[in-house]
């Protein structure tokens, strides 16, 4: 009996999915309280296990902020889960104000809609606090990294904006989703690296892990080469492409083995209990319950222990999971959903499972997310309307003098679902006191010739602030469409 009606290509068994799930959390929980005593440690380490007390698993961000998602997704569901909806949920329920966290809230506070949030005067957007927050994602895409990755980027570029950091985090999200179906790592990291830009210092990151791991080059020497890699990158320890590569390192050389896979990459240093967390989560999906070592999982137990949320009564779903178990029942529930709402080639049933003799390359000829990376650009915001969506971009930072100039770029997307339908459009600007508009459109006719959300037109407005401006200047483009009840209003903040 299918648990989801419908004619998806691939069939996960519902209970083997739901076991896998623990076990990445069980993981995740197992590598944050071992790493994190080195946290911060540049050198090599050479530890052989956890230096913890038994029974107490250590507080992470890097689970916390998960739970957040989770209540976000059970609260709103599956299609308003954007980078602006979570910012809500970030300012709302996430406590810390350390590095690119409290520069994307101070932004949001300031009206910096993300992920301009995440870019403006953020020299943290290339560091790690992202692509260690993804199990979430992948557990409710399980074999879909084109859905968990997208999430991942809308999740990231609030703190990270237009980085490597968000670019970090669709890799991982797409490399776990991907664990689901595909059980062999080297392909469940091509997934990964097929969901990002070629270019990014990610991808040249990961691809260098890859080919000392084919050259055979001791695990050590590897590591090394990775760090001296990125060596200018500003966030020292703490930047995303060599850490990614860390976990990839403990993945890759440990071979399948738990243990041995997450002493590799804790000792690698950096930033511990997040390479240590992320392996230990991609090898429970991989292997379910039974990779992970009884021993490791009975020292910790099964509790959560949080550090970062605001915690107390959240409405409709009463309180924050307290317990890795309760973790994984909740998100198990969500999956069903998302995976019928984004029309998904994955279904779950109580039979066996159903998947193509080469899941990886059935996975990689629908990986189309890489397109979607490469479009990132500094100083960008996202709306989403009923019948489009639209990007709007700036020319420089949203920083503004007196008489000065900013061009804003408008690049508008038509969304299929309500037909093909021609929309004329009308635009206009409403200024602060002294703002004017130097050149522009008024009106814009968009086509209907190009697939569902494909970029349908793009053109510039100029603006200019006048004599006496003040410390914050929201300007506001109306956007309507003749016979469309929406007025569509994008706001640009820029900071005097």
């Amino acid at each position: 009996m299918s648990i989801m009606s419908s004619n998806t290509e691939i069939k996960l068994n519902f209970e083997k999915y739901r076991d896998s799930v623990y076990a990445c959390w069980v993981g995740k929980n197992i590598g944050g309280t071992m790493g994190t005593p080195y946290e911060g440690k540049r050198q090599m380490q050479d530890i052989s296990g956890f230096i913890t007390k038994p029974g107490a698993p250590l507080p992470n961000d890097d689970l916390d902020l998960q739970l957040v998602w989770l209540h976000a997704m059970e609260r709103m569901g599956p299609n308003a889960i954007t980078a602006a909806m979570l910012g809500e949920f970030w300012v709302s329920f996430i406590a810390p104000n350390w590095s690119e966290y409290g520069i994307g809230k101070n932004n949001m506070r300031l009206g910096l809609v993300p992920p301009l949030a995440g870019d403006y005067h953020n020299d943290w957007k290339n560091s790690n606090g992202a692509w260690i927050r993804t199990e979430v994602w992948a557990c409710m895409a399980p074999g879909c990294p084109d859905i968990a990755a997208s999430y991942a980027l809308e999740d990231a570029s609030v703190d990270h904006g237009s980085g490597e950091g968000t670019i970090a985090a669709a890799f991982v999200a797409a490399m776990q989703s991907a664990a689901f179906v595909v059980k062999d790592i080297h392909k469940c990291i091509e997934i990964g690296l097929a969901e990002i830009p070629a270019e990014s210092r990610m991808a040249d990151s990961v691809r260098l892990a890859l080919k000392c791991y084919a050259d055979k080059v001791p695990v050590r020497d590897a590591r090394n080469i990775i760090q001296q890699r990125n060596a200018d990158i500003g966030d020292g320890w703490f930047e995303a492409p060599s850490n990614v590569a860390y976990a990839v390192l403990g993945l890759l050389y440990g071979e399948g083995d738990f243990k041995k896979s997450m002493i590799y990459a804790i000792n690698c240093g950096d930033d511990t209990d997040c390479t240590g967390a992320t392996v230990g989560a991609t090898l429970g999906i991989l292997g379910g319950s039974a990779i992970v070592p009884t021993e490791w999982k009975d020292y910790i137990g099964d509790d959560i222990i949080t550090i970062s949320i605001v915690t107390g009564d959240w409405p409709t779903t009463g309180h924050f999971p307290k317990t890795c178990t309760e973790l994984s029942e909740r998100i198990a529930a969500q999956a069903p959903v998302v995976l019928f709402t984004k029309h998904a080639y994955v279904s779950f049933t109580e039979g066996e499972d159903v998947i193509p003799e080469d899941p990886a390359g059935f996975i990689l000829s629908r990986c189309k997310l890489a397109e979607v990376t490469s479009r990132l650009k500094p100083y960008t915001m996202h709306f989403d309307f009923p019948i489009l969506s639209a990007d709007l971009t700036l020319s420089d930072t949203p920083d503004i003098n007196p008489g000065d100039e900013r061009t804003v770029t408008v690049t508008l997307y038509l969304n299929r679902h309500l037909g093909d339908i021609l929309h004329n459009l009308t635009m206009r600007w409403i200024l602060p006191d002294g703002f004017t508009l130097v050149s522009g459109k008024k009106s814009v006719i968009l086509p209907t010739e190009t697939p569902h959300y494909d970029h349908i037109a793009t053109f510039d407005y100029v603006i200019r602030a006048g004599d006496d401006i003040a410390p914050l200047n929201r300007c506001v483009l109306e956007m309507t469409a003749v016979g469309r009840p929406t007025a569509m209003y994008m706001p640009v903040l820029f900071v005097g």
